[in-house]
């Protein structure tokens, strides 16, 4: 992997954020690599608009790792 991208920060080491779930108010951890969290209360499934450099750098697959890459592709497609 690559190791100076800034574009790809929060993928390879993950931040956390607390969002509520839209369902019943919730407070759900989401880390920035998560594609979807379902919530501890409701069941509801949140997913989280990875918005990255993913989609159009051809490093894209090296900088994050080839499951990541996998993973992300595959939510943009689907």
């Amino acid at each position: 992997m690559l190791d100076h991208c800034p574009g790809a920060a929060n993928l390879r080491t993950p931040t956390l954020s607390i969002k509520k779930c839209p369902q019943c108010g919730n407070e759900v951890e989401v880390f920035s690599n998560d594609l979807k969290v379902t919530c501890d209360n409701c069941g509801f499934i949140i997913w989280n608009d990875i918005a990255s450099c993913v989609q159009w750098c051809k490093y894209a697959k090296e900088c994050v790792g080839e499951e990541m890459y996998r993973k992300l592709v595959e939510r943009k497609e689907g």
